[in-house]
C-alpha cells in the first residue's frame, strides 16, 4: 500500500480509501459483511474510511462504528453532512443550527468521541461561507472534529471558501472530495489544479464510474453492477452519453489487457497517478469487490499506458457531465439567469 500526505495536515493516508456508501440498505450488506470488509481493508493497509450521515439514513455510520470497535485509532475517520436528512426543511445545509446537530448525531451513530475529517457533502448556496466555516472552527476547538473538508465543490467555491477562511481567521477546508475517473475527467481542468494551489488533500469518489470501469458493463452482455437497479438512466444504452461510455470502456479493456492489468487496476491506477490526487475512494459491497480493488494498491501506470488512456478520453473531458453533481445553481435554476 502506498501512503501520501493529506495536504499540509501532517497526516499520512493510504492511496486507496475505504468508502462506506454501500454499507447498509443501499448495498444490502449485513453487519457481519461490513465488519469483515472493514477488517480486511485495515489489515491490507487501508487507514482511511469515509462515510456520510445520509448513506442509508445513518445506517452506514452505525454499521461502520460497530465494525471499527477496538480499531478506531487505526483509521482516519471521515464523514460528511449537508444533504437532506429527512423531510424537515432545516435538517440539511451548512447552517450552525444544523451542523452542530449533525456532528453530534454522527458521533453518536459512529460511537466515537471525535471525527477526524468532517466534510461538507455539497456546497450550500443558502448559507454563507462565514457561517459554515465559523461553525466548523468552533466544532474543531471543542474537539468534536480534527479537520474540515469539502466535497463536490465547484472550483470557484473552493477558492471563495479559502479566501473567507483566511480573511475571517476560520479553520479552512484541508481536503476536497471530487468525482473523478477515466470517464469523467472534468476535475482535471479546474478543481484539481485549484486543490493543488491550496495544498489540499484530494479524496476522489467514483473512480470506477459507478461500476462502468469494474468490468461489469460490457458490450453484448447484461449489465451486472448493482447501481443499475437504482440509477437506471445512467445505464440506458439508448442515451448517447452512455453509448460513448461503453465505447470507451471497450477500448480501455484492450489497453488494460495489453498492460497485463484488470480494468479495475487500470481505472484506480489512472486516478492515483494524478499528482493532485491523494487517494481513491473504493466502495466494495462484497469481499470479492474488495479483493479486486485492493489489487490496485501498488499499481503504477507507465507513461505509454497513460497516453493510451488520453487518446480514448481526452484530458479534462466528462463523457457524462450531468452525473458529476457539481453544476452551479446559476446553471440549474432559470431564475438565476433571468431579470
Amino acid at each position: 500500500m502506498q501512503y501520501r500526505p493529506l495536504g499540509r495536515t501532517g497526516v499520512q493516508i493510504s492511496s486507496l480509501a475505504l468508502g462506506a456508501m454501500n454499507f447498509g440498505q443501499i448495498g444490502r450488506t449485513t453487519q457481519d459483511e461490513v465488519t469483515a470488509i472493514v477488517g480486511a481493508a485495515l489489515d491490507a493497509g487501508v487507514n482511511v474510511v469515509d462515510t456520510a450521515d445520509v448513506y442509508s439514513g445513518g445506517q452506514s455510520e452505525e454499521m461502520l462504528g460497530k465494525a471499527l470497535a477496538g480499531r478506531r485509532d487505526e483509521v482516519v475517520l471521515a464523514t460528511k453532512a449537508s444533504l437532506p436528512m429527512g423531510q424537515d426543511i432545516n435538517h440539511r445545509g451548512g447552517s450552525r443550527r444544523w451542523l452542530t446537530t449533525a456532528v453530534e448525531a454522527s458521533l453518536r451513530r459512529l460511537d466515537v468521541d471525535h471525527i477526524d475529517l468532517f466534510q461538507m457533502h455539497r456546497w450550500d448556496p443558502t448559507t454563507s461561507d462565514d457561517e459554515t466555516l465559523a461553525t466548523l472552527t468552533d466544532l474543531q476547538r471543542a474537539g468534536k472534529i480534527r479537520y474540515a473538508g469539502s466535497s463536490t465543490f465547484p472550483a470557484y467555491r473552493i477558492v471563495q471558501a479559502q479566501w473567507v477562511a483566511s480573511e475571517r481567521r476560520h479553520t479552512r477546508y484541508v481536503t476536497e472530495q471530487p468525482g473523478y475517473s477515466i470517464l469523467q475527467r472534468g476535475a482535471e481542468a479546474h478543481v484539481l489544479p485549484v486543490a493543488e494551489e491550496y495544498d489540499m488533500g484530494v479524496l476522489v469518489w467514483s473512480p470506477l464510474a459507478s461500476g462502468w470501469l469494474s468490468g461489469a458493463v460490457r458490450e453484448g452482455q447484461e449489465i451486472a453492477t448493482s447501481r443499475s437497479s437504482f440509477m437506471t438512466s445512467r445505464f440506458d444504452l439508448d442515451d448517447p452519453q452512455n453509448r460513448a461510455k461503453l465505447d470507451a470502456v471497450e477500448k480501455l479493456v484492450a489497453v488494460a489487457d495489453d498492460a497485463g492489468l484488470t480494468l479495475i487496476q487500470l481505472a484506480l491506477g489512472f486516478v492515483t497517478a494524478h499528482r493532485g490526487v491523494t487517494a481513491a475512494l473504493i466502495g466494495p459491497r462484497t469481499m470479492e469487490h474488495l479483493d479486486s480493488q485492493l489489487a490496485a494498491a501498488d499499481i503504477t501506470l507507465s507513461g505509454d499506458v497513460l497516453d493510451a488512456i488520453d487518446a480514448i478520453v481526452p484530458p479534462g473531458v466528462d463523457l457524462a457531465p450531468g452525473e458529476k453533481n457539481d453544476a452551479a445553481p446559476a446553471v440549474l435554476e432559470a431564475v438565476a439567469r433571468r431579470r
